[in-house]
């Protein structure tokens, strides 16, 4: 197989997020299967290659580059051409179009749809990000009654429906990093994340939404949104529930009910093995193997499916329309 090459802006300081993080784990998975390597791009890490030295090497040709922070990836892309290229794409809606030569991985399947739909020639994978073991019900007391972070949570969550439960119950909110993030989940009874108005902010999609599924592997029941990547796990009702649901009081109501009297949950462990690490890598196996028979071949096939332009899409709708007219008109006759 071809060797990996991770490319990341920085390691960690300005660009320290759960992508990056996410990231990087699927470079650690990779590199149980193939030779990867994480580079920079942006920013020069100690004992990290560092992209405009890399380029300088023979030999490239034998090598994927893996783009995967989205506001990069057209810069990238243009840089990048004459090689063999991976977008891993986390969020969706950036805005940008890639040349089907350019093989897609997505993290969830809200993305794949996204990439499906806005470049449905390209090659296009699914594969999740992976939820560590250490994510797990450790069946301890659980003196939180409601936890909520403060990162990408709603207006509403925290000014309008976190005082209205803190005078009913005991509520925690998290404003910094949390260095064991499973035992704060195993100390918590219900988790609550509210980010869409958050990315709807930014104009890109929630990516796959780790902390709402690390808070149920851990036993928390959560009350979450479910937009973009959210969409994929969380099943309001059996697995999680929809919060901001109509108004404050019928939040209220079901977070308070849940706390009273628990509801028993799918078993965790039935459907996030999915998200472990043994079928994620199994799952990448596959999906390096047919990404290494694409480029094998990739030089050898001379046409290219016509791409879905506008312009095309214009003139099918336009015959559309007068097929249904003339058919309309003959009809009357």
């Amino acid at each position: 197989m071809r060797k990996l090459y991770f490319l990341v802006p920085g390691m960690g300081g300005k660009f320290a997020c759960g992508g990056l993080w996410a990231e990087l784990k699927t470079f650690e998975l990779a590199q149980q299967i193939c030779p990867a390597e994480v580079v920079t791009y942006r920013k020069r890490e100690k004992d990290v290659p560092f992209l405009s030295d890399l380029l300088q090497q023979q030999n490239l040709e034998n090598a994927i580059f893996v783009m995967s922070w989205g506001f990069d990836v057209p810069k990238l892309a243009a840089r990048l051409k004459s090689y063999n290229l991976v977008y891993h794409a986390h969020s969706a809606g950036y805005g940008f179009s890639l040349p089907a030569d350019i093989p897609i991985i997505t993290v969830s399947r809200n993305t794949m749809g996204y990439w499906g739909q806005h470049s449905p020639h390209s090659p296009i994978y699914y594969l999740p990000n992976q939820i560590s073991d250490g994510f797990c019900n450790l069946n301890l007391e659980r003196e939180i009654d409601v936890l909520v972070q403060l990162r990408k949570s709603s207006h509403y969550l925290i000014q309008e429906l976190v005082p209205a439960l803190k005078q009913h119950c005991k509520v925690q909110v998290v404003e910094s990093y949390v260095e064991d993030l499973p035992g704060l989940f195993n100390r918590a009874k219900v988790y609550l994340y509210d980010s869409a108005e958050y990315w709807a902010q930014r104009g890109v999609s929630e990516g796959f939404g780790l902390q709402p599924m690390e808070a149920l592997a851990c036993g928390c029941q959560v009350f979450s949104s479910v937009n973009g990547g959210l969409s994929d796990y969380l099943d309001p009702g059996f697995k999680g529930h929809k919060i901001a649901g109509f108004s404050k009081e019928y939040d209220l109501k079901r977070i308070l009910r849940v706390l009273q009297k628990p509801k028993e949950s799918v078993p965790v462990e039935d459907w996030i093995a999915e998200y472990r690490a043994p079928q994620i890598i199994q799952r990448l196996q596959v999906i390096l193997e047919e990404l290494n028979d694409f480029f094998d071949g990739k030089s050898q096939y001379s046409s290219q499916i016509e791409k879905i332009a506008r312009s095309r899409t214009v003139k099918l709708r336009l015959q559309r329309i007068f097929r249904k007219l003339s058919q309309k008109y003959l009809h009357r006759n």
